[in-house]
């Protein structure tokens, strides 16, 4: 197939790397993209948020699937815009997109289907902010109802820094104040197509920047699946994917499509295992970031057949996915001063060694190409690459992955050291 992938991330090199893991020929594109991807795909210029752009060129170039990696798009219709003229993509709509682009749209919508989740209270000003931590006690959880980036959430026991965070937001609309729920958490992908849904393999994330869940909150620093300590309390994994379709995923896409806005695409659901049962923390409209660098290496049902299946309508057709035995586990690579003011434009060095570690592949988040030929890469961003590695086990791969990220130079970076540390034994 011709497959368009949008996005410029780790998530969107890991969904390349596995289209082109099948050994099919496809003909890949991204766009913007990033220098690590540009090594496994054509690299091509279209306004990722203009749905009008985005069909023009997949009509110019007999794109068969094109698959919307990020956020932004989703919110902004292109998927709407590419599904009116005809033009397969997976990704939902403007409308179904909302489950991740507004926290208050989330929580009606789980209400409604009946979905354990915690309390929350919509607030609109600092009182209301003030109220709510009356009513719900601390830690105190306030959520930007909007897009930001995986920095909008603050869990604090500091009532001052949690009204700081919340008058951050305020300006641009209300805040959500949510109940504090405690357990460990997971991340569980489901492909569906409006009305089937296919689950992936859990996986859990780590999102404090430092060792021992210290630190602020950050878009992920690391990553592994699968989760074996849910054997003990569910049977299996088998199990508890199932429990979690049941409880969680059908009633949502079910509640989606009776409000007329099918959800298309991947619904992300992070949970959190408490006392009292599986309660749903947040909604993403997208695959997970660092989470898809750590599942689909194991997948090994194509994923092109699964996207294009959800994309047409046709998931009913496809059994459940199949993964591998094998672990994996990714480390991020973070610029210094990651996650409050990263330091961008350093040279980074080593990759090609890294890589040479069996098991081993580097997923680029935020690179960019060399000054002149032959020269290093730079960092662009905060999360620069994730180094991600398969093994036998947990303790085989995390040996793996820290020798590689290792042999990585960048001036001032910093990574966690701990990842995985829980389940290697």
């Amino acid at each position: 197939m011709k497959i368009l992938v949008l996005g410029s991330g780790a998530r969107e090199h890991a969904i390349i790397l596995a289209l082109k893991a099948e050994g099919r020929g496809h003909e890949l594109y991204a766009s913007p993209g990033n220098a690590g991807i540009a090594d496994d795909a054509t690299l091509v210029t279209v306004d990722q948020l203009d749905g009008g752009a985005v069909a023009a060129f997949a009509n110019e170039h007999a794109i068969d699937l094109v698959v919307i990696g990020p956020e932004a798009p989703l919110v902004a219709g292109v998927a709407d815009a590419l599904r009116e003229r005809g033009i397969p993509v997976f990704g939902p709509g403007r409308a179904a997109a909302q489950l991740e682009g507004s926290k208050a749209f989330a929580k009606r919508v789980m209400d409604a289907a009946g979905v354990p989740t915690g309390r929350a209270v919509r607030a609109a000003s600092a009182t209301e902010v003030e109220s709510a931590f009356d009513d719900l006690g601390a830690p105190y959880v306030v959520k930007a109802d909007g897009l930001a980036a995986g920095k909008g959430v603050i869990v604090t026991s500091d009532r001052d820094e949690a009204l700081a965070h919340a008058a951050q937001y305020l300006p641009s609309g209300p805040v959500l104040v949510e109940e504090f729920l405690s357990g460990p958490e997971v991340s569980l992908f489901f492909l569906s197509d409006g009305d089937t849904v296919r689950a992936l393999s859990p996986a859990q994330d780590f999102k404090r920047a430092f060792d021992g869940d210290a630190g602020p909150n950050t878009g992920g620093m690391g990553a592994y699946s699968p989760l074996p300590w849910l054997d003990e309390q569910f049977g299996s994994e088998d199990d508890f994917v199932s429990l979690v379709t049941e409880q969680v995923a059908m009633p949502v896409i079910r509640q989606l499509d009776a409000e007329g806005t099918p959800f298309i695409g991947l619904l992300y659901a992070g949970l959190i295992l408490t006392p009292a049962g599986v309660k749903v923390i947040e909604f993403n409209a997208r695959f997970g970031d660092p989470e898809t660098q750590v599942v689909l290496p194991r997948l090994q049902t194509p994923l092109s057949e699964l996207l294009l299946a959800a994309a047409s309508g046709n998931l009913e057709a496809q059994p459940a996915p199949s993964f591998s035995d094998d672990v994996a586990i990714t480390v991020v690579l973070a610029s210094e001063g990651y996650p409050e003011a990263p330091q961008t434009g350093r040279q980074i060095s080593g990759l090609a060694d890294a890589a040479s570690v069996d098991g081993v592949r580097i997923v680029h988040a935020a690179t960019a190409g060399p000054d002149a030929p032959g020269g290093d890469l730079v960092a662009t961003g905060g999360r620069v690459l994730n180094v991600v590695a398969v093994g036998p086990d947990f303790a085989a791969a995390r040996q793996k992955a820290y020798e590689a990220i290792g042999r990585i130079a960048l001036d001032g970076a910093h990574y966690r050291r701990d990842i995985a540390a829980a389940v290697a034994g």
